[in-house]
């Protein structure tokens, strides 16, 4: 029997934890990883004790018109990144590996796409996390050294 690689391993743990997401457009999974040890998990959903987009059958930013990727404070939930950061101690993120996994809330399909939003990448920057992993096909996924978006500063006028 062939063993899939650690990648995969924990975006297949990311995958389930995606499972919990409470919106409408996107659910999103987040593992925190040190050392082969899970640190912390997290999904997209609403802050504790508010009502998630799924209970009330709305999105505000779909009803809206915005389009993905834009205007997320007026987003009711909390991203994975964010909450899986919330969760774990500063002292056992840093060097450490959050893998990313998204599927699309309507079609259930793989999000090829995902990646981590400004504010997300500035957490996980501040976190001191190491590497950011993301699942671009069941058995695929890209790997980004946090250094690139230190580096490569969008918030510095071209």
């Amino acid at each position: 029997m062939e063993r899939i690689s650690k990648e995969n391993y924990y975006l297949d743990i990311a995958q389930t934890v995606l499972e919990r997401s409470t919106c409408l457009r996107r659910h999103y999974g987040a593992i925190i990883v040190q050392k082969d040890e899970i640190i912390s998990t997290g999904y997209n959903g609403a802050p504790r004790g508010r009502k998630n987009c799924v209970d009330m059958g709305t999105c505000t930013r779909e009803t809206m018109g915005i389009p993905s990727g834009q205007r997320y404070e007026l987003c009711r939930s909390v991203h994975a990144e964010a909450n899986a950061i919330i969760s774990a101690p500063r002292n056992q993120m840093v060097g450490a590996t959050l893998y990313l996994a998204g599927r699309d809330a309507k079609t259930g399909a793989l999000l090829t796409d995902a990646t981590s939003c400004s504010m997300c990448r500035r957490m996980i920057i501040n976190a001191g996390l190491e590497r950011v992993v993301t699942r671009i096909s069941p058995t695929e996924f890209i790997v980004v050294p946090v250094s690139d978006w230190v580096r490569e500063d969008d918030t510095l006028p071209v």
